[in-house]
């Protein structure tokens, strides 16, 4: 996947200059022509707001060309984690502070041999999994990892859920809106499991869903509002600059600044604000996949602007000490 960089034709300046943020979900990847490296996330982060800490999120990446077909990612692990490893070696510690590993819970019990393969490649790199289950009928939809309609209904996923939860380390699930409701009959078999929904839960813009954001709006805030007396099920607030959303930034000559992102988001945002409050929310950069829709300085500005009218504390959750929490980057 190609991800064209956005560049504001005026560079927007920084709100709260000094005010650090944490960043619990970005990638890196050298493919199909494309490098995202460590030095390019962390130009980009240097020359807007200062991040104190992110976290690398696994992408099917460097994977291991041999060996069981479940067990080859682990060699994305094991690349992060050299990455890292190497950054710190050279004297300048990365501001990425850990990982999320790819876990395949559909693998049922077998999921706990990959999970422990995960953490020996990486030792205390690894803060959490990943499973990625995002499924939907149409066609114009398109997921790069196996589902199915059923997936939360399998047994094997449930015992893949077991394993994951065993850890103690966080879950983060990428599913889309229509799913939410699955997802939360699913976690009842572990109400104790420390989840996080990424990218907003997955509201969608895009083909059959094009044309209808006030019914989407609708069902999505209906699935989010059964997590609200879970206090383990957190939300990653971010990955609405993709296409997916269907806002069509991407196709626009110049990309939005950060009062065209924020009006936009404001209602996503304060339906999700009044379901898990602040305690339970993080942003989050989503880049560079996010990067198709705007640059990273009128991200942070965007995310800033929507929480400007709560308290400090409330701001600090949001903007980094409750992911500092969940993926324990303190």
């Amino acid at each position: 996947m190609s991800v064209k960089p956005r560049v504001a034709a005026r560079a927007e300046e920084v709100i709260d200059p000094h005010g650090a943020v944490v960043d619990p979900h970005h990638h890196l990847w050298d493919r199909g022509g494309e490098c995202y490296d460590l030095a390019a996330y962390e130009a980009e982060a240097a020359a807007g707001h200062p991040v104190s800490a992110s976290l690398y999120v696994e992408c099917q990446n460097h994977y291991l060309e041999q060996g069981p077909e479940a067990l080859r990612c682990v060699g994305e692990t094991r690349w992060v984690a050299e990455t890292l490893e190497r950054a710190g070696a050279l004297g300048a510690a990365a501001v990425c502070r850990g990982l999320l590993a790819r876990a395949d819970l559909a693998l049922g019990a077998r999921v706990q041999e990959v999970l422990a393969q995960h953490l020996q490649a990486g030792g205390s790199w690894v803060k959490g999994w990943r499973f990625c289950a995002a499924w939907d009928a149409s066609g114009a939809i398109r997921s790069h990892y196996p589902s199915a309609p059923d997936i939360f209904e399998r047994d094997l996923t449930s015992h893949g859920l077991d394993a994951a939860a065993g850890t103690g380390l966080a879950l983060d699930l990428w599913v889309y809106f229509h799913q939410l409701p699955a997802v939360e009959r699913w976690l009842r078999q572990q109400p104790d499991a420390l989840i996080v929904l990424d990218h907003c839960g997955g509201p969608i813009g895009l083909g059959a869903y094009a044309g209808r954001r006030d019914e989407v709006l609708a069902e999505w805030a209906q699935g989010l509002r059964l997590f609200a007396d879970r206090p383990r099920v957190h939300l990653k607030f971010g990955g609405l600059a993709m296409p997916l959303a269907g806002f069509g930034w991407h196709r626009w000559p110049e990309p939005p600044d950060s009062q065209t992102l924020a009006a936009a988001w404001r209602p996503y945002f304060e339906i999700a604000l009044d379901v898990f409050g602040p305690g339970r929310m993080m942003f989050e950069s989503n880049f560079p996949v996010d990067r198709s829709g705007c640059a990273q300085v009128t991200l942070w500005n965007a995310f800033k602007r929507l929480c400007s009218g709560l308290s400090a504390e409330e701001r600090r959750q949001l903007l980094g000490g409750t992911a500092s929490d969940v993926y324990r980057l303190h």
